[in-house]
């Protein structure tokens, strides 16, 4: 039987890694000149256009009868996204990032920073996978290649952004903690989660969310256009329970 530390190795490992990375961060950050720092926050979009186009693709691999997974995530992001509007999931991420300016002295891009990184760091197989994986046998790997990136890009938010980066740390603890120490229940409806169709419907629709990120990051999609990741990350629960019920009836 597994001990909680050997649960949730990974997860205290990547959230040691972001505090790093912000640390990092904001001492280079007195020390860049500003197209500098646009340069840092571009690479970074750029990364993350490429992990997500790769994620997307993992709509491809499912399909049920005549209906395939870009049918499922095109379902789920229209629902979710309805859904987030409706519970103002954007607000509510802002007035968390807001009060945790307000509380401990932050300034300039705090909030956008804390949202940013928190949907960044909380989106993408390898959080649920290496939760899983750190939960069921103790194997930490995959979420430590994953601090490891999580450290590097909050070494470049942190020095555009400024110490909300930092903050996300909280929800990539609880996300990726509750995953591991809840793996055993899951492992019983999920024996191969790297190739399961509902882990892949959320790899899938990740991705999306990842390149509606990347637009913003890029600054391809502002002002009255950006996207509205937020209130799209229902979507990512939404599309596993479609497939579900697409099993019962088709």
């Amino acid at each position: 039987m597994l001990d909680f530390w050997a649960k949730t190795s990974g997860t205290w490992v990547n959230t040691l890694a972001i505090a790093i990375g912000t640390f990092s961060g904001l001492v280079l950050r007195g020390r860049l000149l500003s197209n500098m720092k646009y340069i840092f926050t571009q690479s970074t979009g750029l990364i993350v256009l490429f992990i997500s186009l790769n994620m997307a693709s993992s709509l491809l691999k499912v399909k049920i009868g005549k209906i395939d997974g870009i049918l499922i995530g095109l379902a789920a992001l229209a629902i979710g996204g309805i859904l987030g509007e409706w519970w103002q999931i954007e607000q509510h991420l802002e007035y968390i990032g807001d009060w945790l300016k307000a509380k401990f002295k932050g300034s300039g891009k705090f909030t956008e920073g804390f949202v940013i990184a928190s949907l960044l760091f909380c989106i993408g197989p390898m959080a649920i996978i290496g939760s899983l994986n750190n939960g069921l046998t103790g194997d930490s790997n995959l979420l430590v290649l994953k601090a490891a990136l999580d450290g590097f890009i909050s070494i470049a938010f942190a020095s555009s952004y400024g110490i909300g980066v930092g903050f996300s740390a909280l929800p990539v603890f609880l996300y990726q903690g509750g995953l591991s120490l809840l793996a055993g229940g899951l492992a019983q409806a999920l024996p191969d989660p790297a190739n399961a169709p509902p882990v892949l419907l959320i790899t899938g629709v990740g991705g999306i969310l990842l390149l509606g990120l990347s637009l913003n990051l890029l600054e391809l999609a502002t002002g009255a256009t950006k996207i509205r990741v937020s209130s799209f990350l229902p979507a990512i629960a939404i599309a596993p329970l479609i497939y579900w019920l697409a099993t019962q009836i088709l």
